[in-house]
């Protein structure tokens, strides 16, 4: 079986909502839109080409998606995106939408029926790893159904006070193991973290004999 891992730029406060740009995502009245970019550091840049280094088919929610395929085709040759461009252009995408707009980005399949059955099958198939950006409420229900593997959160030193969070009160428990952490110049931590199972509890504190 193959993984599913879910890359994500996240808040202290868990917000996800438009790290890339001011017009990236204003649902909801979303004003601080690009809070990632203060941020930019080569360590950012040798994450994400570790997690790159290896076959991946994308795996990404329609908001996603629709932002990817109005950038990615379109880089200019000359641009220092290009070589990740081309790498993104190549790959296979599957899309978790409801919309039946095409889907213009060569490579580009709609998942179809059951969200949870779609990947469950991809996961079965052969080929790379499932990587998805983003895609928020997606991630959300492929953690409540054991799907994703791997969390890859860059989590950045703010707190925004609003906006779409990763996982709400209605989120399930669930275990991580921290497996790799960096913390770049302006303390942004790169944490990967892998899947466990049931969260373990028990008492804090001393007790005498």
């Amino acid at each position: 079986m193959r993984r599913l891992v879910a890359s994500l730029f996240i808040s202290l406060d868990g917000v996800i909502q438009g790290p890339g740009g001011p017009d990236e995502d204003r649902s909801g009245d979303f004003r601080l839109g690009g809070w990632v970019a203060p941020y930019q550091d080569p360590l950012i840049g040798e994450n994400l080409q570790d997690l790159l280094s290896q076959p991946f088919e994308l795996l990404l929610g329609r908001r996603t998606y629709d932002i990817f395929a109005s950038y990615w085709p379109h880089v200019p040759a000359d641009a220092p995106s290009h070589a990740l461009a081309e790498r993104f252009n190549a790959v296979p995408k599957h899309v978790a939408t409801h919309r039946p707009a095409a889907l213009p980005w060569d490579g580009s399949v709609a998942l179809r029926g059951s969200l949870v059955d779609a990947v469950r099958a991809l996961k079965q198939e052969a080929g790379g790893y499932l990587l998805t950006f983003g895609s928020g409420e997606m991630v959300r229900q492929l953690v409540a159904a054991g799907l994703v593997d791997e969390l890859r959160l860059q989590v950045f030193p703010l707190v925004l006070g609003r906006g779409r969070r990763l996982f709400g009160d209605d989120a399930p428990a669930v275990a991580f193991t921290l497996a790799d952490t960096v913390c770049t110049a302006k303390g942004v931590l790169l944490n990967r973290y892998l899947k466990a199972g049931e969260v373990d509890v028990g008492t804090v504190g001393w007790r005498p004999d």
